[in-house]
């Protein structure tokens, strides 16, 4: 009897074993998608993981038919179990969790619909621009690099012509039979490249992301899968689990970007590792390119692990941007401030507009104000179901410069949960007190943008952030209106610090640039430097003369010096000797692991008896509980333990001890029913 271990889409341990008909007609084989029985009624898809014939003392009647065979080929390949395998151990979660990440959902389905017939677009290619010598030293330094070491991290300062270079490297594997990966990290950085890449490549060109529909993904999946379709992709970081068959090259473009962090659900996995996982599987090199690179990343080539290049000159010798810094305590006290613009800031924008320029406005938060406040009672609105103020968002009629009044409600605005989505009106009179009108405290993107049009009406303002991006080709036309200069002033989030090239912007203004620096996290100076940075690199970057003002409170901040020098080595040294100093990564490598229940006292119970098993078995690697500073989320309680791991230890050896330790507190009856998650090397 042949006996098929199949792959199904759960978070469940190991594969389930069904039998194949002796009536069918189809041979299995390995990474074949399969349609089999679960419990009465369900049907459900699945991934041939292994085929075998029935040992002879096996008891057979317990295993189930499997129901039919979707396809008569393997819909994965060989590489891609090798890269499930290895994504399940080193994050610790279940082949059926990686297979649902993987598969695009068309996939994991009983019954799919047809490939649309559409017309195929015809592209009009042209060669890529030449290299200069800059670029042309960099190109021949990666490839002597890559004889030695598979990864080569380039850092290139911002407008230092990396993607060229990135480019005519493509060009070289393609020419040589392989297929290549361009991996970024936004949705939003795949509009201007995209159209950068089809000059060069045509329709050899595929493109993957979670914008496009069920059915997109599916179709793209399968011509990858067919092999002769495309030469080169361009994807977030779910383009990793498609099924190449010749890759010779992953460049994982800004590997910095924490978007590269899946952080739910399960696989937790970042990109940048787990490219070099796929790679190593391929044979094939890896490319980390970014102005900003991650902390370890640099360490890694410091240590001689990756190879290094650096591009510290802007493409045609351009300067890099000015940065000024603006003293909000001084500005606030000589009543310097339009709003939440300084009055020299006012003045600048004021300037550039009139020669015609365009501006960034860049805020690291969306929303109208943070929060609303009573100023009678103290009174701050939070939500019912998770341990955080609620966000004040003004009405989408209001964005375009009316005022809508809503009966009851301040302007017929309404307040926003980030977590969990829940909204109520927001009210025009104290709800606890009865008395005070609520306060605005914080601000976000939606209060800049009404300023900006306030301060410029005649000017065109646009917002970018999650609250304008919700369309499928929302990204796309924010992007081409103002690359196409139909908007002046455009105000957004991190969304408009990465990568992206507009050859009119000659001023950046950085709002409130120590807010970053505020946040309970290792990494927080890290973050605000690449940030900021990154944000600053959009100015000047065509001719025009750029310039970036920050607006601090904290002048003296060494950060601010480092930026004003654009010197990251500056930073990484202060950094790497903190890291060293407290037990961080690169020196020591964090699994973070989250438990989650309803009731508190089942969660107090659960954490303590896993912190006590911890630290026992691992000592004072073992954190202390961790309430985390929102410590309830969709009615979910939260506690957290942290294990430090020396670098130079068996990783794999610690995740096993770890994970017998969560078996056992799991099986305890005070603990049934608490979520146990890992998250290894977390963001």
């Amino acid at each position: 009897m042949t006996l098929v271990d199949v792959i199904l889409p759960y978070a469940v341990e190991g594969s389930f074993t069904y039998f194949v008909p002796s009536l069918c007609e189809q041979t299995p084989v390995c990474g074949q998608r399969v349609v089999v029985p679960l419990g009465q009624k369900k049907l459900v898809t699945g991934i041939i993981e292994h085929v075998r014939e029935a040992a002879a003392d096996e008891e057979t009647d317990r295993y189930r038919a499997i129901s039919y065979f979707p396809e008569t080929f393997p819909m994965v390949t060989s590489e891609q179990l090798r890269l499930w395998h290895r994504m399940s151990e080193y994050y610790m979660c279940t082949l059926g969790e990686v297979m649902r990440a993987a598969l695009p959902g068309q996939l994991r389905i009983e019954k799919e619909s047809r490939p649309r017939k559409k017309a195929q677009p015809v592209f009009e290619t042209a060669p890529a621009h030449p290299l200069n010598d800059e670029q042309n030293r960099a190109m021949e330094e990666i490839q002597a690099a890559w004889q030695s070491k598979s990864t080569v991290l380039l850092h290139g300062v911002t407008s230092s012509g990396k993607t060229e270079v990135y480019i005519h490297l493509a060009q070289e594997q393609i020419s040589a039979g392989k297929q290549v990966l361009y991996l970024v990290p936004e949705i939003a950085l795949t509009t201007q490249l995209t159209d950068r890449l089809r000059r060069v490549f045509g329709e050899r060109l595929g493109v993957y992301h979670s914008r496009f529909t069920d059915r997109e993904r599916a179709e793209t999946y399968k011509k990858v899968l067919a092999g002769d379709q495309y030469d080169i992709v361009i994807g977030v970081r779910s383009s990793l689990f498609l099924p190449f068959r010749r890759l010779g090259l992953v460049i994982v473009d800004e590997e910095h970007d924490s978007s590269y962090k899946q952080q739910d659900p399960a696989p937790r996995y970042h990109a940048r590792t787990t490219a070099q996982m796929l790679a190593a599987i391929f044979g094939a090199k890896t490319l980390l390119g970014t102005a900003t690179p991650a902390v370890e990343s640099y360490y890694n080539a410091q240590q001689g692990r990756y190879g290094l290049v650096k591009m510290m000159q802007r493409y045609k010798g351009l300067a890099l941007p000015a940065i000024h810094l603006l003293d909000l305590r001084k500005a606030y006290k000589q009543k310097k401030m339009e709003g939440h613009l300084s009055l020299p800031l006012v003045v600048h924008m004021r300037e550039q507009l009139d020669e015609g320029k365009q501006v960034l406005l860049f805020q690291n938060r969306r929303g109208y104000n943070s929060y609303i406040e009573c100023p009678e009672c103290g009174y701050v609105p939070k939500c019912v179901n998770c341990d955080v103020s609620l966000t004040e968002h003004k009405p989408a009629s209001e964005s375009q410069g009316s005022r809508v009044e809503s009966q009851g409600s301040r302007g017929g605005g309404r307040l926003v949960c980030h977590y969990c989505g829940y909204s109520i009106p927001a009210p025009a009179v104290c709800p606890e007190c009865g008395k005070g009108v609520p306060r605005d405290r914080g601000f976000g993107t939606e209060k800049i943008e009404e300023e900006a049009r306030a301060l410029f009406p005649e000017a065109r303002v646009a917002r970018m952030d999650t609250d304008t991006t919700h369309g499928k080709d929302a990204h796309e036309k924010l992007i081409r209106c103002f690359a196409d200069h139909e908007i002046d002033i455009l105000v957004g989030t991190q969304m408009i610090t990465k990568g992206l090239h507009f050859k009119d912007v000659s001023l950046v203004a950085i709002l409130k640039a120590d807010a970053m620096l505020n946040q309970p996290d290792f990494r927080s100076y890290e973050r605000a430097y690449q940030v900021l940075e990154q944000v600053a690199g959009r100015a000047g970057r065509a001719g025009t003369e750029g310039h970036v003002i920050l607006q601090t409170s904290d002048v003296e901040n060494p950060l601010f010096t480092y930026l004003k020098h654009h010197d990251y080595e500056a930073m990484y040294r202060e950094q790497i000797d903190q890291r060293k100093s407290f037990r961080y990564p690169p020196f020591f490598r964090l699994i973070t692991l989250t438990l989650r229940h309803r009731e508190l006292s089942r969660i107090e119970t659960a954490s303590r008896t896993l912190h006590e098993r911890l630290c026992k078995v691992f000592g004072q690697r073992c954190s202390a509980i961790i309430v985390p500073a929102i410590g309830r989320v969709q009615n979910l309680y939260i506690r957290q333990l942290t294990l430090k791991i020396e670098a130079t230890a068996s990783y794999a050896k610690a995740k096993e001890m770890l994970e017998a330790e969560m078996r056992y507190v799991r099986t305890l009856a005070p603990c049934k029913g608490v979520l146990i998650t890992p998250d290894v090397d977390p963001m």
